[in-house]
């Protein structure tokens, strides 16, 4: 199958991706595509108006500034799993893109695509939340921030306003006490996950503190397991397990009971990778 008809347009600046993206009610970005094309293909999304927003300048670089590691939304995956500022300043990113399909997926993929795409089984979501990052955005009122809190909404939905490019996504950089964990369990390594989990805590003592736990595969969106959180922080990973309050639907590779032991599975898992002195 082919896509259906549309006009292409290459954005030369931001300022021109922002105004073509609302100059039309019915335009989408392409950036990677690793999602969008698949789409098109299959006729799942049909735009009048594509923007192709590669090449934009500054909207590719990784940068390390006050506590704060900023990617930019064009970055590729593959340019993020070489890059040392992530390894040393943002492990649980280099941990998870590993993980995400294939290399030749992410060769072309990019970091602002896989958050602004929103997939619940996706990797990179979960880790925003886990990691109470923000995503940047510009628009036509100019240019704003969102927590991962308050990001993502439903099955791929963002709280990116008509007309918003999501620029840049902003993460805490890791220090000395920072704690991260990541597993996930497919069908074939690069497969989409049945069940996924991205965390972080700080080291406290031979416990832990500010425990996030972000699932994925288990819901419409990647989500935080709070009561989970506050049992791990007082060490209490049995507790943590049967204080898992997901409920997740019935899909064609796992039911949601299978879904949910797996999760508590996970969960026994990364709360080991918690525990772990930083390398």
């Amino acid at each position: 199958m082919k896509p259906a008809p549309f006009v292409y347009r290459k954005a030369r600046s931001l300022d021109e991706a922002v105004a073509l993206l609302g100059s039309h009610a019915d335009a989408r970005l392409l950036a990677g595509g690793q999602s969008l094309v698949a789409t098109l293909n299959m006729r799942l999304s049909a735009p009048a108006l594509l923007i192709d927003i590669n090449g934009l300048p500054g909207l590719d670089r990784i940068e390390t500034k006050d506590g704060t590691v900023s990617i930019g939304a064009l970055t590729r995956h593959v340019a993020a799993e070489r890059s040392e500022a992530i390894a040393r300043h943002a492990p649980l990113i280099a941990k998870a893109i590993p993980h995400i399909a294939h290399p030749a997926i992410r060769n072309r993929g990019t970091i602002g695509g896989s958050i602004a795409f929103a997939d619940p089984a996706a990797e990179l979501p979960a880790c925003l939340l886990a990691l109470g990052g923000e995503v940047e955005a510009q628009g036509p009122k100019g240019m704003r921030r969102i927590k991962a809190d308050d990001f993502f909404k439903d099955l791929y939905e963002t709280a990116l306003a008509p007309g918003e490019v999501l620029t840049r996504v902003h993460l805490p950089a890791a220090t000395a006490d920072t704690r991260t964990g990541f597993a996930e369990l497919a069908r074939r390594h690069g497969d989409y996950a049945m069940v996924g989990l991205a965390a972080t805590a700080r080291a406290k003592g031979k416990g832990l503190s500010d425990v996030r736990l972000a699932f994925f595969g288990v819901g419409n969106t990647p989500l935080r397991a709070r009561r989970s959180e506050e049992a791990l922080a007082d060490g209490d990973i049995d507790a943590a397990v049967s204080a898992l309050d997901l409920t997740p639907h019935d899909d064609i590779q796992a039911t949601g009971a299978e879904k949910k032991h797996l999760a508590g599975v996970l969960l026994r898992r990364v709360a080991a990778q918690l525990m772990e002195p930083r390398a």
